[in-house]
């Protein structure tokens, strides 16, 4: 795009291993809509952190965006990626305790949330007894309503949720001690004793988290499942009306498509403005 704007730069961390996915396509189809919106000089890099090892230098963009991923987040403890992968958001998090007057803005999903409560020591972290998947509610805190990436939200809200692992029990010292946000947490499950995941959260001024899927694409879900092979997996493991359900709210233009098209463009609107005052 030809434009005399100043030159904002993303760069997105692929967490997939090279699995199959529609998030990165999400994130990829959010930053070109915001360009085009906003009229901006803006460029986006994808680097391969798990498969390939690809971490970008920490200077080298303004933004960053890590995706959700399959697998363990425990597992990967002391791999190869994972050090590069930690000493990057490390330099990002001595840079914004700088003097530096352009700080580095980031947004973690769902695998890379997980990997970041580990690292904080924010919650417990455990295989869910079945896979949580599907359009599902998120309820927001009292911080979560007031934090201005949830602006135009509605309480609770609808998201994708995909996924097998799950931070519980927050630390709440710990986030004390970090000046750390929870932001919002899992849907209320009367019927279950058991509790509820932490499913934002804000780690300071230029990071913040979710455990769900704000880049989903209802279009692109609805796609995905309507393939027999996943309509198949699905029907197994969670039955035909769940099923019928997740297609209904992919439908909804206030669910899914709200959720893509507001709580990313609200990050990159508060890291955007950052940049252009600096």
């Amino acid at each position: 795009m030809i434009t005399d704007k100043p030159e904002v730069k993303v760069a997105i961390l692929d967490l997939y291993d090279g699995i199959a996915n529609e998030g990165m396509r999400g994130f990829q189809d959010i930053l070109k809509r915001y360009r085009e919106k906003h009229q901006l000089n803006l460029s986006y890099g994808i680097f391969d952190v798990r498969k390939k090892c690809e971490v970008p230098e920490y200077d080298d963009f303004d933004i960053y965006i890590v995706s959700g991923g399959p697998g363990s987040p425990i597992d990967s403890e002391g791999s190869e990626w994972e050090k590069k992968y930690f000493n990057l958001v490390d330099k990002l998090e001595d840079h914004n305790l700088s003097n530096a007057v352009q700080k580095k803005y980031a947004f973690f999903v769902c695998h890379s949330f997980q990997l970041m409560c580990r690292k904080y020591g924010l919650g417990d972290i455990n295989l869910r007894r079945s896979p949580s998947f599907g359009v599902l509610p998120v309820h927001l805190t009292a911080d979560g309503r007031n934090y201005q990436v949830f602006d135009g939200m509605t309480d609770p809200f609808y998201t994708v949720d995909s996924r097998s692992w799950q931070v519980i029990n927050p630390n709440n010292k710990r986030f004390d001690e970090l000046g750390m946000k929870l932001l919002a947490i899992e849907k209320e499950r009367p019927h279950v004793d058991l509790p509820r995941a932490m499913m934002a959260i804000r780690f300071n001024e230029y990071f913040i988290s979710t455990q769900f899927h704000p880049e989903a694409d209802a279009q692109g879900m609805k796609s995905w499942l309507s393939k027999e092979e996943k309509k198949k997996e699905v029907v197994n493991e969670h039955g035909l009306d769940k099923y019928t359900e997740m297609l209904e709210r992919l439908d909804d233009p206030d669910k899914i498509a709200h959720t893509q098209a507001t709580i990313i463009p609200n990050f990159l609107d508060q890291a955007v403005m950052s940049l252009q005052e600096a």
